[in-house]
């Protein structure tokens, strides 16, 4: 066992082991070689403009620029929104040791006046650290206060900005708006691409209804960035050098300037006379619906918000009872008293429910069939013997109580309906309020409880004196008038005229839109209440006459008292014992001239008693000024 012979090697079968494991190593390094290969074929042939696309994302940077926001003038050229050159207090949140120390110490400076510092300084921490973060706009006193003590605060800068300015400040606020910093539900409904290098949006008025025409479209400049975002190159140039990639700019296209119907004369002469009295006054172009005027007061100054308006301003802003921010001549809603009366006899007149020349006696008070209720005249001792004519003139209510229950509710409401009562104008700006014009089914409607929803024969009887539900806006006044001045034609009202490019200068007009006319029996009739109108404040016995006494243009008018709350049927009325806010509402409605009619004005003064006394003087101050009138002397005792 022990010389039992051994196997010899077999040497060829293990050189073709070996060259057959050499063939499958070499296959496989081809099969491998062949992958490496295809896989940079696509990437750099295949995918090459891709992972370029890429790779310039993670290297090129597109940086938003703001375009210029549009101004606004008025009819005759005068700038009544603009921008202004301003400084802004700048952060850089990586180069600050110490926000909270640093906040704090230059709100010591009076440079971050009543901010919230725990809300500011959130909000700086929420950025990238190398971003430059707003903290607030700077006058030129506080800016110089800064910088001689910049080098105390490393990472807080000041730069050149632009904000928004109003000239005329609070005097045109409710029908211009103003600008406040974008706001959560703003975001809700605007491009935020447009916006991204934008940090105020209009928020009222025409700011609001035109901001994508204001607003312009954002640019972009191309910034060269390192892998953790900061700034290598920001060239403002649209070329590179030979080691210098190319970095494109877009310069952002301006808004367009927008010219308004406004006309600022007459806006400041009527909130001059206004004063510090509740109430709204609008003046309106019978032609074409153009608004001359359009006057809420109190007002507020715009340039507060545009500046950065602080919280505790803000709270005394809308706590204030005047109640500022409120626009009074869109969403003021109030019992139009007399100042319908015109609009009542013509629709009397269409329905032939009187005879215009036939006498009616006014003793003091209007009853009803079988009822005892005195409904009083505003004359204890009554007016006597009055017709149609004599009944505007003199402002009789009895007459017109009579002729409401001879026209009946129905009659009534859809007579007011015609000239634009009960329903929006449509003017070009948002808050406006529809009013009332009180009937049947609008009652029924109203109310849920049945005996509640009975229309009663004296609600009908009140209302011939826009009184009980009525009520109207002074922009619904002022459109209402108008038509009556334009016999029966009416317009939309509208406060853009056109629109311009801010830099080839093109203008575009907007053309006024026509509304449904006011339509009549017979075209006489408007002749009858126009004439009666002209008596308001030209006969001797005429309501409005000391109001409009000795004006150099013949202007047609109409006062209006409004009860606030209701007197008893054995109580007067005493003014001076009841508390201001529940004394009579004033108002006045005007057109002149007379022949022509180129302007129609409503004023309602707030609690300031009768028409002619309390919003008299304010339409003859509006009426003055469009006829360049400045000094009527002391026409208005």
């Amino acid at each position: 066992m022990e010389n039992a012979e051994r196997p010899f090697k077999d040497q060829m079968r293990e050189q073709k082991l070996f060259q057959s494991r050499v063939i499958a190593c070499a296959v496989g390094v081809l099969l491998l070689t062949a992958m490496l290969v295809g896989r940079l074929v696509q990437l750099q042939v295949v995918d090459t403009q891709h992972f370029t696309e890429l790779s310039e994302g993670n290297r090129i940077r597109t940086a938003p620029l703001a375009p210029t926001r549009g101004l606004i003038f008025d009819r005759n050229g005068l700038l009544i929104a603009e921008n202004l050159p301003t400084w802004q207090l700048v952060a850089v949140p990586e180069e600050i040791d110490d926000l909270d120390g640093t906040l704090n110490a230059l709100t010591r400076l009076d440079l971050l006046t009543d901010v919230d510092l725990e809300e500011l300084a959130g909000s700086v921490r929420s950025r990238l650290g190398f971003e430059r973060v707003t903290l607030g706009n700077l006058s030129e006193s506080q800016a110089a206060r800064f910088a001689v003590r910049r080098h105390r605060y490393p990472g807080v800068d000041i730069q050149e900005g632009l904000v928004r300015h109003y000239p005329y400040a609070g005097a045109g606020v409710h029908a211009v708006g103003y600008v406040g910093s974008i706001s959560s539900d703003d975001l809700e409904l605007i491009d935020r691409g447009e916006y991204a290098a934008t940090s105020q949006i209009g928020k009222t008025g025409v700011e609001r209804s035109y901001e994508s025409v204001l607003h312009g479209q954002v640019g972009y400049r191309q910034q060269e960035v390192n892998a953790q975002g900061r700034v290598l190159l920001d060239p403002a140039m649209t070329e590179g050098g030979e080691n210098q990639p190319t970095l494109l700019t877009r310069w952002p296209t301006p808004g367009r300037h927008l010219i308004l119907s406004i006309d600022m004369r007459l806006q400041l002469a009527g909130a001059r006379a206004m004063g510090v009295q509740r109430g709204a006054a609008v003046a309106i172009d019978p032609r074409n619906g153009d608004l001359l005027a359009l006057i809420s007061t109190p007002g507020f100054d715009p340039n507060r918000f545009a500046a950065g308006l602080s919280r505790n301003d803000y709270v005394a802003l809308t706590t204030d009872p005047d109640n500022p921010l409120f626009n009074r001549a869109l969403a003021g809603r109030y019992p139009p008293g007399s100042t319908i009366k015109p609009m009542l006899g013509l629709a009397a007149l269409h329905h032939e429910s009187v005879d215009p020349h036939e006498d009616h006696y006014c003793g003091g008070y209007f009853r009803l069939p079988g009822s005892t209720h005195r409904y009083r005249d505003w004359r204890p001792q009554g007016h006597g013997a009055m017709n149609l004519h004599s009944a505007i003139v003199e402002s009789c209510d009895v007459y017109f109580y009579q002729l409401a229950v001879e026209l009946g509710i129905d009659s009534l409401g859809s007579s007011l309906t015609a000239f634009g009562f009960g329903a929006p104008t449509g003017i070009d700006i948002s808050g406006e309020a529809a009013g009332i014009v009180p009937s049947r089914e609008w009652k029924r409607q109203q109310f849920a409880n049945p005996a509640d929803q009975v229309w009663f024969p004296g609600e009908t009887v009140i209302a011939g004196i826009g009184q009980g539900y009525t009520q109207v806006t002074p922009l619904q006044l002022a459109n209402a008038s108008a038509a009556v001045a334009a016999s029966g034609r009416r317009f939309r009202p509208r406060l853009l005229i056109g629109t311009e490019d801010a830099v080839s200068g093109a203008f575009e007009q907007v053309e006024p839109v026509e509304a449904d006319p006011v339509h009549v029996a017979d075209e006489s009739h408007w002749q009858m209440i126009q004439d009666a109108m002209l008596g308001v404040t030209n006969e001797p016995s005429g309501s409005g006459l000391t109001a409009m006494l000795g004006t150099p243009y013949t202007v047609a008018g109409k006062t209006g008292t409004a009860q606030v709350f209701s007197v008893g049927q054995d109580e007067e009325y005493d003014e001076d014992n009841v508390d201001e806010r529940l004394r009579d509402h004033g108002l006045f409605v005007a057109f002149a001239p007379f022949d022509a009619p180129e302007i129609a004005v409503a004023v309602v003064v707030e609690n300031g008693g009768g028409g002619n006394r309390a919003a008299g003087p304010v339409a003859r101050a509006i009426l003055d000024a469009y006829f360049g009138i400045e000094d009527h002397g002391d026409s208005y005792d």
